[in-house]
C-alpha cells in the first residue's frame, strides 16, 4: 500500500468515495423507484382484479421478493468480489440493476398480457434484488479500504449516502412525473423514471471505470491469500459475525421501509393525502439524510461504533409511537414532520453501520461476509416490513400496532449490538486471521 504515491493515493481516495456514492445512489434509485411505484400504481396496473387491500398486499409481495433475492446477489457477487476484486464486480452489479429497471419501464400491464405481467414484474424485481445484493458490500469496501483508516466510519458512510440520494432521485422523479403526467401517470407517467435508469447507469459506469482496485485487495493478491470459495469459507469461519450483522440491522431495516415505502400507502389510503405531498415529504427526508448519515458515521469514529449504534437503536425504539401519533393527527405539517424526523434515528444506525459490519471480517473474506450478513436482514426485516405493516393495520385497525412491531425490531438490535465487538480503533487487516 505504501508504493502508491501520496498525490495519486489522494486522487484515488476521492474517486473511490465519489464512485461508491454515485454508483450506489443509482442502484438505490432503481430499487426505491420500484417501492414508490409499487405503493402508488402497481396495485392498479398489475393486480387490477383485486380490491385495494389485496392489490396492495400483492404489490408489496413482489416488492418483498426483491429483498429475498438480495442474499443471493450477496453470495454471487461476494464470491467474485473476494476472488476478482471490488471494482470489476461493482461494474457488473450496476449494469444488471440498470437493465432490469429499464425493462420494467417498457413492461406491458395486466390489461395487455394478463398474468404474464405480474410474473415478469416479479422476475425483474428479483434481478433488481440480486444486483443490489451484490452492490452494497463492494461499494462500502471500495470507499473504506481506500480511505483513512482512522476515519473508517466516515469513509464507509459515503456509499451509505447513496441510499438517501437514491431516495431523493426516485421520489423526486416520481413527484415530477406525477405533476407532468397528471391523470396519465397510471398510463405512461410511471414508465419514464424507470427508463431514465439507462442514462444514470452510463454515468455511473464512467465514474467507476476510473477507480483503481483497493490497496487492501491488491495486498491479498500479492500475498496469494485469495480464497478459492470465499462464501463457503466465511460461513465456516465467521458464522457468529454473519448472524449478528443481520440482527443488528433489524432496528434500521424494518422501520426504514415503513418510513419511506409503507407510509406512501398509509398516507394515501388511510390518511387521505395525495401522492405529490407524500413523495415530497420522503424526498425532503432523503435530503436530510445526506447530512445526518455522514455526521453519525463521523461520530462513530469519535465515540466508538458500538456506542453510536446502541444509541441509534434506542432512538428508533423511542420514536415508534410518536411517529404514528404524529401521522394520525392528519395535520399536514405534523405528518410532514413525522416523515422527515423518522430519518434521524434511522441514520444514527445507518451512518456507522457499514464500518461496524465490515470491520468484523478479514480482507480476503470481507466482501462475502459483510454482504451476506447485511443482506440477510433484507429477507427477515426490510422486504416483509411493508407487507407486515399492511397486515397489522388491516387486522388491528391502528398504526400503533406497527409501532409495537418497530419496538420489537429495536430490542433485537440492542441485544445483538451488545454481542458485537468494538473494532473502530483496530487495523482491519491485522487482528483477524486471513
Amino acid at each position: 500500500m505504501s508504493q502508491i504515491k501520496d498525490a495519486a493515493r489522494s486522487t484515488q481516495v476521492r474517486r473511490a468515495a465519489i464512485a461508491s456514492t454515485i454508483g450506489t445512489a443509482i442502484e438505490w434509485y432503481d430499487f426505491f423507484l420500484y417501492g414508490t411505484v409499487a405503493a402508488l400504481a402497481f396495485p392498479y396496473l398489475f393486480f387490477p382484479k383485486s380490491d385495494v387491500y389485496v392489490g396492495t398486499l400483492q404489490s408489496f409481495t413482489t416488492y418483498a421478493l426483491g429483498f429475498a433475492a438480495r442474499p443471493i446477489g450477496a453470495a454471487i457477487f461476494g464470491h467474485y468480489g473476494d476472488r476478482l476484486g471490488r471494482k470489476a464486480t461493482l461494474i457488473i452489479t450496476l449494469g444488471l440493476m440498470g437493465v432490469s429497471s429499464a425493462i420494467i419501464g417498457i413492461l406491458p400491464t395486466y390489461t395487455s398480457i394478463g398474468l404474464w405481467a405480474p410474473i415478469l414484474l416479479t422476475i425483474l424485481r428479483m434481478l433488481q434484488g440480486i444486483g443490489v445484493g451484490g452492490e452494497w458490500g463492494g461499494s462500502v469496501l471500495l470507499s473504506m479500504e481506500w480511505g483513512n483508516q482512522r476515519r473508517r466510519g466516515l469513509m464507509a458512510s459515503w456509499p451509505q449516502m447513496g441510499v438517501p440520494l437514491g431516495l431523493v432521485l426516485s421520489s423526486g422523479t416520481v413527484a415530477l412525473f406525477i405533476a407532468i403526467s397528471g391523470p396519465g401517470f397510471l398510463t405512461w407517467g410511471w414508465r419514464i423514471p424507470f427508463l431514465l435508469s439507462l442514462v444514470l447507469v452510463a454515468i455511473g459506469l464512467f465514474i467507476r471505470l476510473r477507480v483503481m482496485e483497493t490497496p487492501y485487495f491488491q495486498k491479498v493478491v500479492e500475498e496469494r491469500k485469495v480464497i478459492a470459495v470465499p462464501v463457503v469459507e466465511v460461513i465456516r469461519r465467521h458464522p457468529k459475525e454473519i448472524v449478528l450483522s443481520a440482527l443488528i440491522r433489524m432496528a434500521e431495516q424494518a422501520p426504514f421501509y415503513i418510513f419511506i415505502s409503507f407510509v406512501l400507502s398509509y398516507g394515501k389510503t388511510t390518511l387521505g393525502f395525495g401522492e405529490g405531498f407524500l413523495t415530497l415529504a420522503t424526498t425532503t427526508a432523503g435530503i436530510l439524510s445526506l447530512f445526518t448519515i455522514p455526521f453519525f458515521g463521523h461520530l462513530s469514529d469519535v465515540v466508538g461504533r458500538k456506542n453510536m449504534y446502541m444509541a441509534g437503536a434506542v432512538l428508533v425504539l423511542l420514536y415508534a409511537f410518536p411517529y404514528f401519533g404524529l401521522l394520525d393527527t392528519r395535520i399536514p405539517a405534523l405528518v410532514f414532520l413525522a416523515i422527515i424526523v423518522s430519518m434521524i434515528p434511522h441514520d444514527a444506525l445507518y451512518g456507522p453501520q457499514a464500518a461496524f459490519i465490515a470491520e468484523h471480517f478479514p480482507t480476503n473474506l470481507r466482501y462475502s461476509g459483510a454482504s451476506i450478513g447485511y443482506q440477510l436482514a433484507s429477507v427477515v426485516a426490510g422486504g416483509p416490513a411493508p407487507l407486515i405493516a399492511t397486515w397489522l393495520l388491516h387486522t388491528y385497525g391502528t398504526g400503533y400496532s406497527i409501532s409495537v412491531y418497530i419496538v420489537i425490531n429495536a430490542i433485537i438490535t440492542i441485544i445483538a449490538t451488545a454481542m458485537m465487538r468494538e473494532r473502530a480503533k483496530v487495523e482491519i487487516d491485522k487482528e483477524l486471521p486471513v
